[in-house]
C-alpha cells in the first residue's frame, strides 16, 4: 500500500494545465449543441417520443475524456513520496511505462560520518570555598547542574573529571559513557580532600588524563573559585606540559566580585556550616596567562547565568565535526495515475463503439 502522506511533485509547474478541464468541458458542451442534427417535420405524430437513458447519458463519453487528460496532466507533474530511510538498498532496477513519463526509481538512505570526536577533561575545584553563596545555592551545585547540561550537548566527544583542592586526583577517567560522567559530577561534594586549592596539581592531572590521548583536538576546562596556595606542581609547569601536548586549556574564576558568604567553621552540635562575608580573592593573572599560552580563552562567572554562557561559549567553539550525508527515498506515483488515464481511455473506446454506437 503506497503511502500518500508525504509526497511532492517534481514538475508541479504542469498542475496549471488542469485549468483547460472546465474549459474544455464548456467547449465540448457547445460543440456538442452545435454539431446536433436537427430534422424538420410537420408533426411528430406516429413517431415514439419516448427518449432513451443512453442518449441522456452519452456526456459520459466527454466526461472521462476530460479525466482521462486530468490524470496525464498530473502524470506529467510527476508526483512521488518522499521519505528517509536508515538503510542503505541497492537498486534493483527502473521500471519503465512510457518514454513521456520519463519514469526513475531513486533508492537511496542516509548516513552520518562523525570525525574523531575531543577528549575534554573537567577539571573542577571543590575545596570549601565552592560553598560560597554568591551563586545560588552555592558555586559548587551551580557548577554541576551547568557541568552536565554540558555533557549531554557532547555526544560524540570522551570527558573525563578530575577534582582537586589541597590535593588532586582523577575521579572519572576518559570515556564515552555520558551517563557515568553525569553521575560522577551530580556526586561532587567538598571535604573529599586535603583542604587549600592545589590549582597546579588539579591542571597537572588533567594534562596526565590527555597526554597518552590520541584524539585530534584535547580540552582542559580548568574551573576555580581561589588561589593557588598548596599542592606540589606549579601550575606555570603544568601549563608549559600542557602547552608541549598540544591541550588546549580553558580557564573559569567561579565567584562574585567584591564581598560574599563563605563557610568558615562547622556547628559541632548540628554538623552545620557557618558563614560569614569574607573578600573574593580570584588569580585572574594566572588563569589568563594559562589560556593564553595554551591558546584556550578565560572567563569570569559571576553568577548563575554567566556561568551558564560561559559553557555555552565553549561548547560553540569546540565543536565536532560531522558529516551528515542524507539520500532521499523517491517513489514515483505518477505509475497509477498514467494506468488511471488508459483505463478511462480504453472504456470511453469501449462504450462508443458499443452502447453509444447508434447515437454517434
Amino acid at each position: 500500500m503506497k503511502n500518500w502522506s508525504n509526497f511532492e511533485f517534481l514538475n508541479p509547474e504542469f498542475l496549471w494545465l488542469l485549468i483547460l478541464i472546465p474549459l474544455l468541458a464548456v467547449w465540448f458542451f457547445f460543440v456538442r449543441k452545435r454539431d446536433a442534427a436537427v430534422l424538420t417535420v410537420p408533426s411528430i405524430k406516429g413517431f415514439n417520443t419516448k427518449s432513451s437513458i443512453l442518449s441522456k447519458l452519452k456526456p459520459i463519453l466527454g466526461l472521462l475524456r476530460l479525466l482521462a487528460l486530468a490524470a496525464i496532466i498530473v502524470a506529467l507533474a510527476r508526483p512521488r513520496n518522499v521519505s528517509v530511510s536508515k538503510k542503505t538498498k541497492s537498486n534493483k532496477g527502473i521500471d519503465l511505462i512510457m518514454a513521456l513519463a520519463r519514469p526513475q526509481s531513486v533508492d537511496v538512505s542516509t548516513k552520518t560520518k562523525t570525525t574523531r570526536g575531543i577528549d575534554i577533561v573537567m577539571a573542577i575545584d571543590v575545596s570549601a570555598s565552592m560553598l560560597a553563596k554568591d551563586l545560588s545555592p552555592n558555586r559548587l551545585e551551580a557548577l554541576k547542574k551547568v557541568a552536565v547540561d554540558f555533557v549531554d550537548r557532547r555526544p560524540n566527544d570522551r570527558i573525563g573529571i578530575v577534582v582537586y583542592a589541597g590535593e588532586s586526583f582523577t575521579q572519572t577517567p576518559i570515556t564515552s559513557d555520558k551517563g557515568i560522567v553525569k553521575r560522577t559530577i551530580s556526586s561532587l561534594q567538598w571535604g573529599q580532600l586535603d583542604g587549600g586549592t592545589a590549582i597546579g596539581m588539579g591542571l597537572g592531572s588533567g594534562v596526565n588524563r590527555l597526554k597518552e590521548s590520541k584524539a585530534k583536538s584535547k580540552v582542559i576546562i580548568l574551573l576555580t573559585d581561589g588561589v593557588n596556595n598548596s599542592g606540589n606542581i606549579d601550575p606555570r609547569t603544568a601549563t608549559e606540559l600542557a602547552k608541549e601536548l598540544g591541550i588546549k586549556v580553558y580557564t573559569i574564576g567561579i565567584g562574585t566580585n567584591g564581598m560574599a558568604d563563605f563557610p568558615w567553621s562547622k556547628d559541632p552540635r548540628t554538623g552545620l556550616l557557618n558563614f560569614r562575608k569574607q573578600q573574593v580573592e580570584i588569580d585572574e593573572a594566572l588563569l589568563k596567562d594559562i589560556a593564553k599560552e595554551t591558546n584556550g580563552k578565560y572567563f569570569r562567572a559571576t553568577d548563575n547565568e554567566t556561568l551558564k554562557e560561559i559553557y555555552d561559549e565553549i561548547d560553540k567553539l569546540e565543536k565536532t565535526k560531522i558529516e551528515e550525508f542524507k539520500y532521499y527515498n523517491y517513489q514515483e506515483m505518477y505509475r497509477d495515475l498514467v494506468f488511471l488515464a488508459l483505463g478511462f481511455l480504453l472504456l470511453e473506446f469501449l462504450l462508443r463503439n458499443t452502447l453509444f454506437k447508434s447515437f454517434i
